[in-house]
């Protein structure tokens, strides 16, 4: 407590009481019963004795200055009471008034500054008073007390005094009233010499309520008393507590940029992700194009090869070699004429023309194998046949056909088919064979090779095989049988047991014997392996024991077959019919062998076996 001119001052709080008494009834009241805490700063829970010490060695330059300021004021107005200057209408009891008015705006002022504001509870609870000013008009001088303001008296005749009874809000009235008159006061810009400083982080504050506001929340921790209300702040992605919100906003902004990045390094790996896929995806998408390309280009190889390319038949193709032939030079214009009649009228009446038959090579092979071949030891031969090579109109792809027409003709030699044949005295063309295949697909025989050329031979080049062959013997009511040998049987990729069939096959039977030929009764078999078919008319056994295949070749031309004819021929001139095992390695062989002739039931029952075998 120290002492200004006439008026006690509160060392707590700076409240100004005219009495010992009064400010003891201060200190019980503001001090005592209610939570001591500094004015100064935040600390509070003290007792009266520990707050005192802690103002005079925390704030004492505050204090001191606070001092420096009450003498210089006392000074002035001495100075102003026993001045010359002094005119004779001012008294001693005006300069103490305006000495005393002065000193309490610079008090409603300072208290703003230090948030020194009652509420409405506190001015109920409080029950103290500015006391009135004595009649010799005490002079009082105040200054901020945190020694951030200097001020130079002013005089005034007001004085507002809050009542000691009463309603709240009359105190409440009060109490304003005196604000807005000791805020009337004018302050110069030398009055403002420093804002409020943090004592932590030494941020300024422009109020001492903004200035405990930021001590109490920002640096809480630092405070030996922390504040009951001091919130604490949560990161609501990881449960962190944070001391402050800018911490909180920066902890939250680095989970942020973490995510960020993360978004970014996935967006880069999904993106990375999508180039490989969509790069992956246009390689497929080409290397797909390529591949249906490249089955495209062998489709149609393979249609060409096999004569199903749609470029016509046995009549376009012989009408086209015929006019290549003439633009040559290799036939005259007449010819030509003559070659296009005689084609149309084979093919209008359905028999071959002949001009690719060789008839008697059979009897030529038995007059060798008589007179020479003495490496030979017995050797069977078919029934007699026809050879019949290809001609320029079935070049490439009627080997099938040509091999018919010998089988055919080795029927037709033999008296046991004659009767089946009857319709067929005569050796049909390769269109006419086209169309007796169809017939027997209508007639329900090998459906599933039906589908495979579309119903459909007329008019193409389509390749015909062993099924084709079995399928129209059939229909022609003559019996037979397709053995298939799908592998080699030997170590070296031969079939030794295809020759051991033939064999068996030609020398079972009726058979006469002249010498070392052995004429059997049994028509000749049609041999088939990949891209080509052939057909055998008989088999040598030699000295060693080891078996030969007589074969006729469709793809043989006719003036080779025609210099078998010749008399006294050699073993060199049959080298074009002599295959031994050796010379057969395909791996897969079929062969179509005639047994007999088929009844009408027993066509219908193969009908139905091949219909039922398709179906299940």
């Amino acid at each position: 407590m120290s002492r200004t001119s006439n008026m006690l001052i509160c060392d707590i709080c700076t409240q100004e009481v005219s009495s010992v008494e009064d400010m003891k009834s201060h200190m019980l009241l503001a001090h005592v019963e209610h939570e001591v805490s500094c004015p100064l700063c935040t600390f509070s829970g003290l007792t009266y004795d520990e707050l005192h010490f802690h103002m005079q060695t925390a704030h004492e330059d505050m204090l001191n200055n606070w001092d420096k300021d009450v003498n210089q004021c006392d000074d002035v107005v001495q100075q102003k009471v026993s001045g010359s200057n002094v005119s004779g209408d001012t008294t001693a009891s005006d300069l103490f008034a305006e000495a005393s008015e002065r000193h309490n705006d610079h008090m409603q002022y300072d208290n703003s500054l230090q948030g020194f504001r009652e509420d409405e509870n506190e001015l109920s609870e409080g029950d103290f008073c500015n006391s009135s000013l004595s009649d010799s008009s005490s002079c009082t001088v105040s200054s901020s007390s945190n020694s951030d303001f200097m001020a130079n008296a002013s005089c005034s005749s007001s004085v507002v005094c809050i009542p000691n009874s009463g309603s709240v809000k009359e105190k409440s009235e009060a109490c304003e009233l005196q604000f807005d008159l000791g805020a009337s006061a004018s302050v110069t810009q030398d009055d403002v010499t420093m804002l409020p400083e943090c004592p932590f982080c030494c941020e300024i504050k422009p109020s001492f309520e903004e200035l405990e506001f930021h001590v109490r929340t920002e640096h809480a921790d630092l405070v030996d008393t922390p504040t009951k209300d001091c919130k604490k702040y949560e990161c609501p992605m990881c449960s962190l507590v944070c001391a402050s919100c800018q911490i909180l906003e920066e902890h939250v902004n680095l989970h942020l940029e973490e995510g960020s990045r993360n978004e970014d390094l996935a967006a880069n790996a999904c993106s990375d992700l999508y180039l490989a896929k969509q790069l992956q995806c246009e390689e497929d998408k080409r290397r797909r194009a390529e591949e249906s390309q490249k089955e495209k280009e062998e489709f149609q190889k393979l249609q060409k090869q096999f004569g199903m390319d749609n470029s016509g038949g046995y009549k376009e193709q012989s009408l086209q070699n015929l006019e290549r032939a003439v633009a040559r030079g290799r036939v005259q214009p007449m010819e030509f004429h003559l070659q296009r009649v005689q084609m149309m009228e084979t093919l209008a009446t359905g028999v071959d023309d002949g001009r690719t038959k060789t008839s008697g090579v059979l009897d030529a092979l038995c007059r060798y194998y008589n007179n020479s071949a003495p490496e030979v030891n017995c050797v069977w031969l078919c029934s007699n046949l026809d050879h019949f090579s290809n001609s320029p109109g079935d070049k490439g792809w009627g080997c099938g056909f040509r091999n018919f027409q010998m089988i055919l003709s080795s029927l037709l030699h033999n008296d046991t088919f004659k009767n089946s044949l009857q319709e067929y005295r005569s050796i049909p063309c390769i269109p006419k064979i086209q169309s007796l295949i169809e017939k027997a697909w209508k007639e329900g025989f090998d459906p599933q090779g039906a589908s495979h050329f579309n119903g459909r031979l007329q008019g193409t080049k389509a390749w015909i095989g062993a099924c084709e062959i079995y399928c129209l013997l059939t229909s022609l009511e003559i019996k037979c049988q397709i053995l298939d040998f799908h592998k080699p049987s030997s170590p070296s990729g031969t079939h030794p047991l295809l020759f051991e069939w033939i064999q068996n096959f030609y020398s079972s039977g009726d058979s006469c014997s002249n010498g070392r030929v052995i004429c059997t009764s049994k028509p000749a078999i049609y041999l088939q392996h990949q891209g080509h078919s052939r057909t055998i008319v008989g088999i040598e056994e030699r000295k060693n024991k080891s078996y030969c295949l007589l074969i006729f070749d469709p793809g043989c031309p006719v003036e080779s077959m025609r210099k078998l004819l010749r008399q006294n021929i050699d073993g060199t001139a049959l080298k074009s019919l002599r295959k031994y095992i050796g010379s057969l390695k395909h791996k897969q062989y079929q062969i179509v062998a005639v047994d007999g002739v088929l009844s009408a039931e027993e066509k219908a029952v193969s009908i139905l076996v091949v219909y039922l075998a398709y179906i299940f």
